[in-house]
């Protein structure tokens, strides 16, 4: 029994020490330079609900992106999104084929995101619809 509580210990004191890790800190939002016009309130409504968070300047922080290490994956998740593909930085958007083809093939939004979002969670048809939205508004 001993042993069970000095391995409890030990974790709790590991937990404490990671959270002094500054990697995780700044979840800032940088100001939007300029939002996407999407080519209807739908294509916007979905675009917001499964992708915003990761790609634009326009991410909610949840509750549990202040605590290691789950704020280094989320930190580095909008980091990694924001550099692929940034909303906020129109005309700045990337490639229009690889982003249909992400959204397409399941690819986006990520299974680890979707569990911790249900918003985010599209039917077959809005993923139709959000195909036929983001080729229309990125072929601008």
């Amino acid at each position: 029994m001993k042993w069970v509580f000095r391995f409890f210990m030990a974790l709790v004191i590991v937990f404490g020490v990671i959270q002094l890790v500054p990697y995780g800190w700044d979840r800032s939002n940088p100001a939007v330079a300029a939002d996407t016009p999407w080519n209807s309130p739908r294509t916007a409504a979905l675009v917001h609900a499964a992708c915003y968070d990761c790609h634009s300047n326009e991410t909610v922080w949840p509750w549990y992106s202040t605590v290691a290490p789950l704020s280094w994956l989320s930190v580095y998740d909008v980091k990694k999104g924001r550099d692929e593909l940034n909303f906020s930085r129109w005309p700045r958007i990337g490639e229009t084929r690889e982003v249909v083809e992400s959204v397409r093939e399941g690819e986006m939004p990520p299974l680890q995101y979707v569990l911790l979002h249900p918003e985010a969670r599209l039917s077959d048809s809005e993923i139709q619809e959000l195909v036929v939205g983001l080729r229309a508004t990125l072929s601008q």
